[in-house]
């Protein structure tokens, strides 16, 4: 059912519909219609985890002096004028409040019309709230945490009953520098003040404050080229200074490459990076200045990779071996991925990446784009024209122990069929 399309004739009409739809499902009957996949999604996560649809259970405020340790550490702080100049205007006259809260879904930030507000608090949506889907159910700050997409929720898609007076639509902010969740920003209001175009409003908006944050990084990195410049002109061989997040600044005697992966904790010393092989890390003001060894070994020798699938939000891949040892954390995207490759020994093209990912074998651009930043950490690990495993290495994938735990934020036909079948 298109709910958005239904609301902008016949908003209670709609909402009608959704409630039937709600108390068909939850009661495990045949609903008149069904659910949207992402609602549907999101309902079977909140059944699996036990949330009682029936009680509006809500978890302690955080303190004002933990809201204000988190609002000055929040990554968010520096596009909030962004996300107030593109909201709150609007957000006001169309009676609805905008709500910016952080990667672990608490409230920091709530603005807009003052009798929404007062209602906002009615259903614990204040300052400090936990907002995470396990804790309050299906709404428009917890489920785009976990599906890392925009998503409006109206009405009875709601999962806990005592919210589906209200409508909301949600979309995440990932740091430019490393595709890391760091917040959501969500509109807000009475069931009746839903429009259509409220998720595509929200969506761009954070997309101005992910460029906001992009601007910023690289004003940041030219800060560092300025410092790397006179080291590398003193140093021999082969090296680069690259930020914390492992963004290079500049580089002598190794070909540019814009990121290289680095492990979770970094310290001074000798380590071994990705495309770089063994290294020696100085820190500098803002970074590292990282001089890679003379000759670099077979990376792929005796090389085991390991997919860890088992978290349901931290998802990684590991990489061992006689050249080193790293690991990183990846996005929701690379995490499908990887997944279904490690499905496809043989190997698949962009086409049917697309059509496992998306259903839709013509999105080849967006598969490519993303295999081609997959490949930027593991470089000589993965081969293409198929995208594939390389064959000499060992490659394992830990799974959750439930099948319907992995990658729950996927809508993607291939994972969801994994999901179903009980086993990759």
């Amino acid at each position: 059912m298109n709910v958005t399309q239904l609301a902008a004739f016949d908003t209670a009409h709609a909402a009608r519909m959704l409630s039937a739809v709600r108390e068909a499902t939850l009661s495990g009957q045949r609903a008149p219609l069904a659910p949207r996949p992402v609602i549907e999604d999101s309902w079977g996560r909140m059944l699996r985890g036990g949330v009682d649809p029936d009680h509006d259970f809500r978890s302690g405020l955080l303190t004002p002096d933990e809201v204000r340790r988190r609002r000055e550490e929040s990554p968010l702080l520096p596009v909030l004028p962004v996300l107030r100049e593109g909201l709150l205007s609007v957000a006001d006259a169309a009676r609805h409040i905008m709500v910016v809260a952080d990667a672990d879904a608490r409230v920091l930030w709530r603005e807009g019309s003052v009798p929404v507000l007062r209602r906002a608090d009615s259903l614990g949506f204040e300052i400090g709230a936990d907002w995470r889907e396990h804790v309050v159910g299906t709404n428009g700050v917890g489920t785009p945490a976990v599906v890392r997409r925009p998503v409006q929720v109206f009405a009875s898609e709601h999962f806990v009953r005592s919210h589906t007076t209200w409508t909301c639509a949600g979309a995440p902010i990932t740091d430019p520098r490393d595709g890391r969740l760091i917040g959501v920003v969500d509109v807000s209001g009475p069931l009746e003040t839903m429009h259509p175009a409220t998720l595509a409003w929200v969506d761009a908006v954070a997309k101005l404050a992910e460029a906001r944050l992009r601007e910023l990084h690289l004003t940041s990195l030219e800060r560092l080229r300025a410092v790397a410049a006179p080291v590398l002109a003193r140093v021999g061989g082969r090296a680069l200074v690259m930020d914390r997040d492992g963004w290079t600044a500049a580089v002598t005697g190794v070909p540019y490459t814009s990121r290289t992966a680095l492990p979770k904790s970094l310290s001074a010393g000798r380590r071994w990076l990705p495309g770089l092989g063994p290294c020696s890390l100085e820190p500098l003001a803002g970074g590292w200045l990282v001089r890679a060894a003379a000759d670099r070994p077979q990376q792929r020798a005796g090389t085991r990779i390991v997919l860890d699938l088992t978290q349901p939000r931290r998802w990684s891949v590991a990489v061992s071996g006689g050249a080193g040892e790293w690991c990183r954390e990846l996005s929701p995207r690379h995490a499908e991925l990887l997944f279904l490759l490690a499905r496809r020994p043989a190997g698949r093209s962009a086409a049917g990446l697309a059509e496992d990912l998306f259903g839709d074998g013509g999105r080849t651009v967006t598969v490519r784009a993303e295999m081609s930043r997959v490949r930027r950490y593991l470089e000589g690990f993965l081969e293409h024209r198929p995208y594939r495993f390389c064959e000499d290495l060992d490659v394992e994938v830990l799974l959750p122990d439930d099948p319907d735990d992995l990658l729950p934020h996927s809508s993607a036909p291939a994972v969801r069929a994994a999901r179903r079948a009980g086993s990759p």
